[in-house]
């Protein structure tokens, strides 16, 4: 994302924040964000870059985008449960934010049901009649993504840092790590690295258990880089470190 990505559009308007220190950090969030909207980017093209019928193709595709979409679905769930009640609670004046904080969540679910029948078609046949609709269909949950993601950083994330605690922040991230298979958890964190600035690539990392970093110098970038280069052949890898 451009430096100027997460600002207020013409016409928007940010809650008040509450006064008083801030109690705990929501940079995170910036990064996770990113990583969906590269991910939703890339993924028409995925779709319609796959040859009619080669079905290896499309299986690898097609599950890598299934991983995205469970992602994506645990990320808001995690939400859903333990941050929009708590901000209604100890920011009233966010309500109205956080309503459309939900509609927008609501709107992304529609998506994902619309979509996850023409995925698992299209996974097993490469079908490129039910692939161009995939396609279409990843395209209006970026349109969704592009503004729903964007709001959540300019408009929650600073009432949030001022209401939350540190660990009650940190839950949503555990949550939806937690919820992430082992044998997908270290291409996942590239991903995030992946799409960060440095600075932010360096603090996200540097807040992750200590077993996790010296992991993911080991073997866990090894396997993001595997990923990335079958996603998308003869492409550079990006840094993640």
């Amino acid at each position: 994302m451009t430096t100027d990505f997460y600002v207020s559009a013409p016409g928007e308007t940010r809650p008040p924040v509450p006064t008083g220190p801030m109690l705990c950090s929501g940079n995170d969030m910036r990064v996770v964000h990113n990583a969906f909207l590269w991910a939703y980017e890339q993924a028409p093209d995925l779709v319609r870059g796959v040859l009619a019928d080669d079905t290896q193709r499309s299986a690898f595709v097609g599950a890598w985008l299934a991983d995205l979409d469970s992602t994506l679905h645990v990320h808001h769930q995690a939400e859903d449960t333990l941050l929009w009640d708590r901000l209604e609670q100890r920011a009233p004046a966010c309500a109205l934010h956080v309503g459309q904080m939900r509609a927008h969540h609501a709107q992304v679910a529609a998506l994902l049901d619309d979509v996850a029948p023409l995925r698992d078609d299209w996974t097993l046949t490469a079908d490129p009649a039910v692939g161009e609709r995939l396609a279409n269909g990843y395209a209006r949950m970026l349109a969704v993504l592009t503004v729903h993601l964007r709001r959540e950083v300019v408009e929650v994330v600073p009432i949030a840092e001022r209401v939350l605690t540190q660990p009650e922040w940190n839950a949503l991230g555990e949550h939806g790590m937690g919820s992430i298979p082992r044998s997908r958890i270290f291409p996942v964190l590239g991903m995030l690295l992946a799409c960060s600035s440095p600075e932010d690539r360096k603090a996200f990392l540097g807040g992750a258990p200590a077993p996790v970093r010296v992991l993911y110098r080991l073997v866990g970038r090894r396997q993001f880089e595997k990923v990335y280069r079958t996603l998308f052949p003869g492409a550079p890898v990006p840094a993640t470190t």
